[in-house]
């Protein structure tokens, strides 16, 4: 009479094992690549605070504020959260430079959100275009893009078109 045995071989355990870390090292580069996505967007708000004066001077002057004192903000320096380390303002244009607690792969890059507005109907609001973005059609994007994070990591919204 043959006994049965119940459970499992060390060797088919094994077999379970291997699999598990196989799938598990297919998926780390991607799970990375979206926790510094993140950290962008959760970043990108800051900006948010000097939309406002430049899209003002654009309605009253149609021109757009030189640097951070012209648009009515603090230094750049002064201009921080948890992966920001500076906000500046440069002819409109909106350059974060990541820093402080954001992962190595952005740290000391550089995120440009610039203006797009039609010139010779000044009454259109501002339009913002986000990092290596195409502007929307007929508007005249203004300011340097000084975007120096990789496309990989960039937000959707924020790549060129293509990529």
């Amino acid at each position: 009479m043959a006994t049965g045995r119940d459970g499992f071989t060390l060797v088919e355990m094994m077999i379970v094992v291997a699999i598990i870390c196989i799938l598990a090292l297919i998926a780390m580069p991607s799970y990375l690549d979206q926790i510094v996505r993140k950290q962008i967007v959760d970043a990108v708000p800051l900006a948010d605070i000097a939309k406002t004066p430049i899209a003002a001077a654009w309605a009253i002057a149609q021109a757009f504020p030189h640097d951070n004192a012209s648009a009515g903000l603090p230094p750049a320096d002064k201009i921080v959260n948890n992966f920001i380390s500076s906000l500046s303002v440069q002819d409109g244009a909106i350059h974060i430079a990541f820093g402080n607690s954001a992962n190595a792969v952005i740290k000391g890059k550089i995120l440009s959100i610039r203006p797009a507005v039609v010139v010779d109907a000044p009454i259109v609001p501002v339009a913002w275009v986000c990092g290596n973005a195409a502007g929307p059609g007929k508007m005249t994007i203004k300011g340097e893009n000084k975007t120096s994070i990789p496309a990989a990591y960039l937000p959707l919204n924020c790549r060129a078109p293509g990529n």
